[in-house]
């Protein structure tokens, strides 16, 4: 089986880098080839362009937002340009359902099979082959990329037809941003009663509500320093489509508008726990 990997960004190269240790063939592209050279080093392949990229069996497309995700498939020089016929794209961006069902009918045109299949995790679970992965599509389309996907996640689940997979993707992440932003603001308060960060921390992790997530930002708050394993940016863009979804619930309002704020006061390329240098500096 040939295996197709486009977009080579935190989290597309150590998932293509699963699928080689695994044991696949995989051919990759970028916008910028010199991110390739990791996966290349590996055993991957580099592409001459997107319509090369067609020919294989299955294609993976991992990219920033709607507009990136677009020109891969139906750009001048896109996916759909190549004649190929066949061919199962899994787009794993996260994206609007509307632009997905938007993808899968323009493959369908075109002659291709389409899967939105985007995943919750950041960089350290798609290393570990550990994310959870959300698929949307048809079901004998999931039972064919299964295999692959229980090489990049922990779990895979077919929610129902194309948008399913990016809806269920955008609800995971409201949750997200809320309990983050949440976690931010139990720190802020505790300290103004003179509770340090490191003495909360201790407490939030052996209660009921310590989570994985809020542990492993623990040194980032203790440091007040955030790497982007998840960045802020790309929280402000999802929470922006879910709104555009229709969610307008008070919590999810509320954090929407403080992600927006914080990416608007230029913390948009560090980590999602910058909101809590956000809210401080409130």
């Amino acid at each position: 089986m040939k295996i197709g990997w486009i977009g080579l960004g935190n989290m597309g190269i150590p998932m293509a880098g699963n699928l080689l240790v695994a044991g696949y063939e995989v051919k990759v592209w970028n916008r910028t080839p010199s991110k390739a050279e990791p996966l290349l080093a590996q055993g991957a392949t580099l592409a001459g362009s997107l319509a090369e990229l067609a020919e294989c069996d299955i294609v993976f497309t991992m990219v920033s937002d709607d507009e990136a995700v677009k020109a891969v498939y139906t750009g001048p020089d896109g996916l759909l340009t190549s004649g190929a016929r066949g061919t199962l794209a899994v787009d794993m961006s996260t994206v609007s359902p509307q632009t997905s069902r938007y993808l899968a009918e323009q493959c369908r045109q075109a002659g291709f099979r389409f899967l939105d299949a985007p995943v919750s995790g950041s960089v350290g679970p798609a290393k570990e082959g550990k994310l959870v992965i959300m698929v949307g599509g048809d079901e004998s389309d999931y039972t064919q990329v299964k295999p692959l996907l229980d090489k990049l996640g922990k779990l895979a689940l077919h929610l129902g037809p194309n948008g399913a997979g990016t809806s269920a993707k955008l609800a995971i992440n409201l949750l997200l941003g809320i309990t983050v932003q949440g976690a931010a603001e139990t720190l802020l308060f505790a300290r103004s009663m003179g509770i340090e960060a490191e003495q909360m921390l201790t407490i939030i992790r052996e209660s009921a509500v310590g989570t994985p997530l809020i542990r492993g930002k623990e040194a980032s708050i203790l440091a007040d320093n955030y790497p982007a394993a998840f960045a802020l940016k790309h929280m402000a863009k999802d929470l922006r489509l879910a709104r555009e979804e229709g969610v307008s619930t008070p919590l999810a309002e509320s954090a929407a508008a403080c992600y927006r704020a914080a990416l608007e006061d230029g913390l948009g390329d560090l980590d999602v726990m910058a909101i809590l240098r956000f809210l401080d500096r409130q």
